[in-house]
């Protein structure tokens, strides 16, 4: 969880005068043209509650309605920004609410979005709000332009009668995890009401406690069967109250990072959560954003809005996180950001490759020889047999191949084949840990040194894996060094000693996560930030590359690698080029751990699905899976 308190990035001004604020504003809209820099300064520069004190100040100066003034001199989706900013939060829900239900179609991601995220009294505000403002009641109006299940999801959330926070029915937690199990993965069809008063009224905190019991359960998370179990705007909504229930703060950076991938900007999405959060919880969403998409938020709204709203939007996001130091010193930021994408959350890994069934590798090795012989080589057959074997089984075929035929299967397969599919194949044919030593190497050889690659390969793998690549890279005829004195001899700085301290394989048991080790650790964290700059990055490094990660875990919630892994793939493709050695190492290496789950979550970040990404790849696809 995040820290409790304040994580706005917009405050109370200090020395607030509302009439001399009242009377900026005024100067700034009279005569010809505005002052649209005046505005937005003034009006990003004070909390809601100051700008509500504005709007009476400037009716009582000059006897005119101030957002009435602002919508006549502004224009675009910089007035709509404007004017959101100076409406009472409740009353900003309101008219999201009501602008989704007007009209002819409705806006359900708007419904689902507002309604999952907000707490008890937010909601109770925004009923009260919406009626004041529009005269109706705001449960008929949803009720009357949604149905099924959705319908009765979201009047249970309008309700606003979640248990608080803090609140955990001890007794009730395995009894509410079975009924979910029973209501949906154990029978033929679905019993969604269990699901809506569960979801729709105990605590957050409950839930939580709910989540984990139900993955011992039925061996997989609560998403993946309400994915399975659920469709259409029902299953969306209920994946939204998980998502919340997860993690607020991360379910908006993923809501921002949509609004703006692809062509065209979703304003709308992007207005209404810079507006909500900035003074709420804006410093944890701009964490979440960095941490899963690497990238600031700042950077992203800089790059996809222009002109005085993009000025508005960046005031309000109040910092680029892409800057050395925003949070903490940079090697201790890149410590940070290995805890959070090398902790595998408790998941049910799904390979793309298992062993083939009635496997002969005698049979096997006599094929590829033949694919090989003579004038050309049959690479589809090469493909087929490589592609539809285990890791595990291709040794067999290697060792094979050498008593059948006194050849080396290696070098045969060097000798015919060519460029990334010679490299795919190849890479398919090592153990996993001679593929992980041969990617270290290629990452720093040659005059430059490919930082990503080491990081994806160092903070990805568990302490048996990197062990395993300790000896394979020792192992290497080609290889001089060890990878401890390679990694040193090519980084430097804090980010060497980060690198090599993953490689020293110096975590403390997995078992270590107990309530007073966890709270040890985090008061650990929060020294460390209290300390000089040099320091603070040692104790980073020492706390968060030698802790075991369920006991990391314990401290603090963090995102999978199947999401880790499905961005590293999107930007091994998107632009110009290909990042071909990464696309390789990535499919490769995950094809037999977790490819399928990346898939789940390229499909749902990118709305494209990996195979359809990749088809244009030369042969990429032939791991990816049905």
């Amino acid at each position: 969880m995040f820290l409790q308190g304040f994580r706005g990035t917009v405050t109370d001004a200090p020395d607030f005068d509302a009439s001399a604020d009242a009377e900026t504003l005024y100067n700034a809209m009279k005569g010809i043209g505005s002052d649209k820099e005046a505005i937005l300064d003034l009006v990003t520069g004070r909390s809601n509650a100051q700008r509500q004190e504005i709007v009476q100040a400037y009716k009582s100066s000059y006897g005119k309605n101030l957002i009435d003034d602002l919508k006549y001199e502004l224009t675009g989706k910089f007035e709509r920004l404007i004017v959101s900013l100076m409406r009472p939060q409740a009353y900003h829900d309101a008219k999201e609410i009501h602008d989704a239900i007007k009209g002819a179609g409705t806006d359900e991601k708007c419904l689902i979005e507002v309604l999952a995220s907000r707490n008890n009294q937010q909601i109770h505000n925004l009923v009260e709000a919406y009626k004041d403002a529009y005269g109706s009641d705001i449960e008929e109006d949803v009720t009357g332009d949604t149905s099924g299940h959705f319908k009765k999801m979201l009047v249970v959330l309008l309700q606003g009668t979640r248990d608080e926070p803090g609140v955990v029915h001890a007794d009730l937690v395995e009894e509410d995890a079975q009924a979910l199990f029973a209501a949906g993965e154990e029978q033929w069809g679905t019993e969604e009401s269990i699901f809506i008063m569960l979801l729709g009224n105990r605590s957050v905190n409950h839930l939580q406690m709910v989540f984990d019991k139900y993955q011992e359960i039925a061996e997989k998370p609560i998403e993946d069967s309400i994915k399975s179990e659920l469709s259409g705007d029902f299953e969306r909504l209920m994946l939204a109250v998980v998502q919340c229930i997860r993690s607020v703060p991360m379910y908006f950076a993923k809501r921002l990072y949509k609004s703006m991938k692809g062509l065209g900007t979703q304003d709308n999405t992007l207005i209404r959560i810079m507006i909500c959060r900035s003074e709420i919880d804006m410093l944890d969403i701009r964490e979440c954003f960095r941490m899963s998409y690497e990238k600031s938020l700042y950077n992203m709204i800089k790059e996809d809005t222009s002109g005085d709203y993009k000025r508005t939007l960046l005031a309000l996001c109040g910092g680029d996180d892409d800057l050395a130091g925003e949070f903490f010193p940079e090697a201790a930021q890149l410590a940070y950001k290995m805890w959070e994408t090398s902790a595998t959350t408790k998941v049910q890994l799904r390979p793309t490759i298992r062993p083939a069934s009635d496997f002969d590798p005698a049979d096997d090795a006599q094929n590829l020889r033949k694919a090989m012989k003579g004038f050309g080589t049959d690479e589809d057959v090469i493909i087929n047999i490589v592609a539809n074997r285990s890791n595990e089984q291709r040794q067999e075929i290697r060792q094979a191949f050498k008593s059948i035929l006194g050849r080396d299967l290696m070098k045969d397969l060097k000798s015919e084949l060519s460029k990334n599919l010679e490299r795919l194949i190849i890479g398919l044919m090592l153990t996993p840990a001679e593929f992980d030593a041969k990617m270290m190497r290629k990452a720093m050889e040659g005059a430059g040194t490919d930082e990503h690659a080491l990081i994806e390969i160092l903070v990805t793998r568990s302490n048996g894996e990197i062990q395993a690549m300790n000896a394979a890279y020792r192992a290497g005829e080609a290889y001089s060094k060890s990878m401890e004195d390679a990694i040193q001899s090519d980084t430097s700085g804090r980010f060497s000693q980060i690198l090599t301290s993953l490689v020293q394989v110096t975590s403390i048991p997995s078992y270590c996560t107990s309530t007073k080790q966890r709270d040890i650790i985090w008061a650990e964290l929060a020294d460390a930030c209290n300390e000089d700059s040099d320091d603070m990055e040692i104790k980073f490094m020492s706390i968060l590359c030698t802790r075991s990660f369920p006991h990391l875990r314990r401290v603090r919630s963090v995102k999978n690698q199947s999401n880790y892994f499905a961005e590293r793939l999107y930007k091994a493709m998107k632009g110009m080029g290909t990042d071909d050695r990464a696309l390789i190492r990535i499919m490769v290496s995950r094809s037999e751990v977790d490819l399928f789950n990346i898939r789940k979550e390229f499909k749902e970040t990118h709305d494209c699905s990996l195979h359809e990404f990749i088809q244009v790849e030369t042969c990429f696809y032939i791991l990816h899976g049905d």
